[in-house]
């Protein structure tokens, strides 16, 4: 599946009139509905994917990358951006959208582990997350 570009994405929301910015590995299309609909509540949903951040980059390319994303961000003129990712490009990217005053949220969720052991005596441990609601950076 090849990638959208920032030029097409802007192309098909150009008659949109607020647009919430999903920037994450995770695309809306696996949201549940309740995360769905309380995105919707600022704007029609754009998946925006969270960059490839390799652990070998220094300080100042992870700047960068988050300043090029940041400029593919604004050029969408969004209502909010949920940011979540890599904890030094999320923060990159995050301090400098609350700098030009964007709403920056955060997917909030309960974290419920189960333990399931066998007749064998291994146990496996299933997380499961359910979506509560966003917050603001």
């Amino acid at each position: 599946m090849s990638e959208v570009t920032a030029a097409e994405r802007r192309s098909r929301l150009k008659n949109s009139e607020n647009i919430f910015i999903n920037c994450s590995n995770h695309p809306s299309a696996a949201w549940g509905d309740e995360q769905r609909r309380k995105a919707e509540v600022y704007g029609k949903i754009m998946d925006l994917p969270f960059p490839e951040v390799d652990p070998a980059w220094t300080a100042g390319r992870v700047r960068e990358e988050a300043e090029r994303v940041y400029r593919e961000i604004v050029s969408l003129h969004p209502v909010a951006v949920m940011c979540q990712g890599e904890f030094t490009f999320t923060y990159a990217l995050v301090s400098r959208l609350k700098e030009k005053g964007f709403t920056v949220l955060a997917a909030c969720s309960r974290r419920r582990v189960e333990e399931i052991s066998d007749e064998t005596g291994s146990t496996q441990k299933k997380v499961i997350f359910t979506f509560e609601g966003f917050r603001e950076y």
